[in-house]
């Protein structure tokens, strides 16, 4: 595909690009009050959006501004859409600029280039998420496949990011509703010029230092990749080259050892005492490894898993309430309970994290 700076066989131009501080100012200076382009509040659906501008009117201002054709106009103004500094209002999956009279508004500042704001994967499974349960499960075709993708390759942590989505959610309720729909607009204009593809391994050649933004639709534009990156891409690369690998020995030893120190512990290998829950009618091993003070005295087999690792001891609510007990002997209860706290609000709720860390400090 051809766009700015690019021929028709795909070779640079002399079209140069200009610096996202260029490009910055030059959107500033179209919000002029006095000498930009003049915005309106319009419709969209049933709730009025204010300051929209056409695509037609943000043309003729760029072709009067640079004393430049109408088609140059509209080359550089599909690169303000490209960058993200100008958004569609209606059809977001084409980021181009039209010359007729559809929608467009501008960019928050919050979300311009320089800002550097990393679009990761966290955030953008979030916003999915969010928008999944806004839309009641009816995504587009690949904001579905982004949201698949995320959910396997993140779902150690999907509890958590489905929190934070529900927590989004939640506040935008409370805003107005143009309030409420302009921010929607910003932030999937936002993710549809910076998400990440869904491949983590089909990064594009450096050669060209051009990618396509990934979408449903394929008119789409050439987005520019800085130098920086693509010595960061190299950079990156280079490492995971050179980082050692583990040996399959050493990976079957270690599975090997995992194996003969639990073997005695599962329930399904071994007998366990007093009898097999799960083969008579008999429950009194499980209340035997309740969690808390169910019993006066831990089993023998209990006490022995414990000493398996920390993590097992922690694990183990009785086993955790024990150690405790040993640590204030040792006048250091205090790091059991600092990991206690760090724990919680790890994976505690965005809205009390600044409370419980609070209370940490303190």
């Amino acid at each position: 595909r051809t766009g700015p700076g690019l021929d028709q066989d795909g070779t640079r131009t002399g079209l140069v690009f200009p610096k996202c501080s260029d490009m910055e100012a030059f959107v500033v200076e179209m919000q002029d009050p006095k000498n930009g382009i003049k915005g309106s509040e319009q419709k969209l659906n049933v709730t009025t959006i204010p300051h929209v501008i056409a695509g037609k009117d943000i043309i003729s201002w760029i072709t009067n501004k640079m004393k430049t054709t109408a088609e140059e106009a509209e080359a550089f103004g599909t690169m303000l859409v490209a960058y993200g500094y100008v958004y569609p209002l209606q059809n977001h999956k084409k980021l181009v600029m039209c010359n007729d009279a559809t929608l467009y508004r501008f960019q928050t500042p919050y979300f311009w280039p320089t800002e550097k704001w990393v679009a990761e994967d966290s955030d953008y499974a979030i916003y999915l998420a969010k928008r999944n349960i806004r839309k009641k499960g009816m995504l587009e075709a690949y904001e579905q496949a982004h949201y698949n993708h995320l959910h396997e390759w993140l779902n150690h942590k999907w509890d958590f990011i489905v929190m934070q989505a529900s927590e989004q959610y939640k506040a935008g309720k409370e805003r107005k509703k143009p309030d409420r729909v302009v921010f929607d607009c910003q932030e999937r204009a936002y993710w549809i010029v910076n998400r990440p593809p869904v491949s983590r391994s089909a990064f594009p050649s450096f050669s060209t230092r051009f990618f396509f933004i990934d979408g449903s639709s394929r008119d789409c534009c050439l987005r520019f990749i800085s130098d920086q990156t693509v010595f960061l891409m190299n950079m990156f690369y280079q490492q995971a080259i050179m980082r050692s690998k583990v040996k399959s020995s050493v990976s079957l030893g270690a599975l090997v050892k995992y194996i003969t120190t639990y073997k005695n512990h599962d329930p399904f290998l071994a007998p366990c005492a007093p009898s097999n829950p799960w083969q008579t009618d008999d429950d009194s091993y499980w209340t035997l490894n309740m969690r808390r003070w169910a019993v006066d005295l831990p089993t023998k087999m209990r006490v022995e898993r414990w000493s398996f690792s920390l993590f097992e001891l922690l694990s183990d609510l009785r086993g955790r309430d024990d150690f405790k007990i040993f640590l204030k002997k040792e006048f250091s209860g205090e790091n059991l309970a600092f990991w206690e706290a760090a724990e919680e609000l790890k994976w505690g709720t965005a809205s009390s994290m600044s409370t419980k860390a609070e209370t940490i400090f303190k």
